[in-house]
């Protein structure tokens, strides 16, 4: 069965794609509306994507977190080695290791359904979503100080839980036994089956309206004309050699200042993005597969020369990337990977800081550089059950070359949402007592950076454990052209004895009812000297109150329109 000879107009194409399209948005609505855990259904860690049969990403959902998309192929490329042709109607996979099934983290389960027309495979509906809790030695299975993979919860191989409709029940006992909140688990886990099946209902009907090698036809075009336009804006870039380096602040067990280091070269529509020379994989959960690196570049890139370009396998096919094997960004098993969010916010500060020597007028300061995630968990004294809160918290963005960078935000490849305060209280045996901008962590700029956040959380009724995971805790995300560095984050407690500062990956923290967890986020970069800051821009800095006179004074010399 073959589509090569079809030939699509473009208007036949675009009715298509939007077609593939609509599909992707829907399940994951379907699946956002159907979980049961606040991650899901409030903040939407999940993405959907349409995969053709050669295991090639055709198309993603636009709400599609952009560090999934290289665990979407991961995991079809694991599918098909291990399977081969036994695949069959009905059959649904699921997976996360990222050592052996082209996963990210633990967290992040993949699922995957084949979809068949007359008896031929022809696609699969695919999609990811973060889960609270996968076991492990930590509620949350993010915290610091898991050393290896075996710490960080239920490894899942590429299993079939489903083998041509019908359930096997003893994985998915053996899926709900390991983990902490089994029944939350089980509603997740049934949202992303549904969504699947939803995704392979609707996929017939654009195939019944449009014909199957039609669509096909479309599925190669469509990476096609991705891969076209990606190199086209490759091109944009001025050939050369570009650099840049920076550090994590450290692994959580006992590595610091961990170097990673960027040599993009670019000659005409071809880019090459080489890492060698980045730290080794540490003792830590900070390390990152190599999928993971490869979604990070792939969308530094896309942010910088074309952000209406599709996230696609053309994208992924227009870029070409080097790591060592066993380095950070490459890690190999059993390297610990649950905190690799941290580590790819850090990659695409260095591909962001390597092309703003090319172009300047296109890219952002750093951003808050961070994934920075709260755990609380215990016993719910409403229901004498086990609950497992998580939640990764925004920061600040970083200044652009003509605006201010945004306060409180998710950034780059981790665009979930904030969780309300409403939700938390509701959800959660926890009362938010602020929830607020972290005042002058927006560095200073002729454009500011964006400010971080602040938490303030307590338990209700019972006591429980805090695990979090910061980074640009220690050092500071960087400013532009002579802007200043964004504010850094931290983690405090505050018990009867006073207040005191938490480690940066801290895990197992007794919290009792009468104390506080503080939650403070990185901040960002500035964009420009800040001495071009206008006496409008600073007069809004004084009277919104998020900077202090002492800031304003510091930075630009003067508080007011005065000046």
């Amino acid at each position: 069965m073959s589509a090569s000879n079809t030939q699509l107009d473009p208007i036949s194409l675009e009715i298509i794609a939007n077609g593939l399209r609509s599909i992707a948005d829907e399940c994951f609505a379907a699946l956002m509306r159907s979980a049961y855990s606040t991650n899901i259904k409030e903040r939407r860690d999940h993405s959907i994507a349409i995969v053709d049969r050669q295991g090639k990403l055709v198309m993603q959902a636009a709400d599609t977190l952009p560090i999934h998309i290289g665990s979407m192929g991961g995991l079809m490329r694991c599918v098909l080695e291990k399977f081969g042709n036994d695949i069959q109607e009905g059959d649904i996979f699921v997976a996360n290791d990222p050592h052996t099934a082209g996963g990210s983290h633990l967290p992040d389960i993949n699922y995957a359904m084949p979809v068949f027309v007359d008896g031929q495979l022809v696609a699969f509906i695919c999609n990811i979503a973060h889960h609270a809790d996968v076991g492990g030695m930590a509620p949350g299975s993010m915290a610091g100080g898991m050393s290896e993979i075996y710490q960080e919860g239920l490894r899942i191989p590429v299993v079939k839980l489903f083998r041509q409709g019908k359930l096997q029940s003893d994985i998915m006992d053996i899926l709900l036994l390991n983990v902490r909140a089994p029944d939350e688990r089980r509603g997740d886990h049934n949202a992303q089956i549904a969504s699947c099946r939803l995704g392979e209902r609707r996929f017939q009907e654009v195939v019944e309206t449009h014909g199957l090698m039609r669509v096909l036809a479309a599925f190669d075009e469509i990476v096609e004309r991705t891969e076209t336009r990606m190199r086209g804006a490759i091109a944009s870039i001025p050939d050369g050699t570009y650099e840049f380096d920076d550090v994590m602040d450290g692994d959580g067990i006992d590595s610091f200042d961990i170097p990673i280091k960027l040599k993009l070269t670019v000659t005409g529509d071809k880019i090459h993005c080489d890492f060698t020379g980045t730290a080794a994989q540490v003792a830590g959960n900070i390390n990152t597969t190599m999928n993971a690196v490869q979604a990070s570049v792939c969308y530094a890139l896309i942010a910088v020369l074309d952000s209406e370009v599709p996230s696609n396998q053309g994208v992924l096919n227009a870029v070409d990337i080097t790591c060592e094997p066993g380095s950070l960004l490459s890690s190999v098993f059993p390297a610990p990977v649950a905190a690799r969010a941290h580590t790819c916010q850090r990659a695409i500060d260095v591909v962001l800081g390597a092309l703003s020597k090319a172009l300047p007028e296109k890219v952002i300061a750093a951003a808050n550089g961070a994934n920075t995630t709260a755990v609380f968990a215990g016993v719910d004294p409403r229901t004498n059950e086990p609950y497992v809160y998580l939640e990764t918290l925004g920061g600040g963005m970083g200044a652009r070359p003509t605006k201010d960078g945004k306060d409180g935000v998710q950034v780059h490849i981790t665009n979930t949402s904030n969780l309300p305060v409403e939700s938390i209280e509701q959800e959660y045996p926890l009362r938010v007592e602020e929830y607020s901008l972290v005042e002058d962590s927006g560095g200073a700029g002729q454009f500011r950076g964006g400010m971080g956040l602040r938490r303030v959380v307590t338990p209700v009724g019972h006591d429980c454990v805090f695990n979090g995971a910061g980074e640009r805790f220690s050092h500071q995300p960087w400013g532009l052209f002579g802007a200043a560095a964004g504010g850094s984050g931290q983690f405090l407690i505050r018990t009867a004895d006073g207040e005191r500062r938490l480690d940066s990956k801290p895990n197992a923290v007794p919290v009792a009812v009468s104390d506080h967890i503080v939650i403070e986020t990185p901040g960002a970069g500035g964009y420009g000297p800040p001495e071009k800051r206008s006496a409008e821009a600073i007069e809004d800095d004084r009277q919104s109150g998020k900077f202090s006179p002492s800031f304003i004074e510091r930075h630009y010399g003067r508080s007011s329109m005065e000046g």
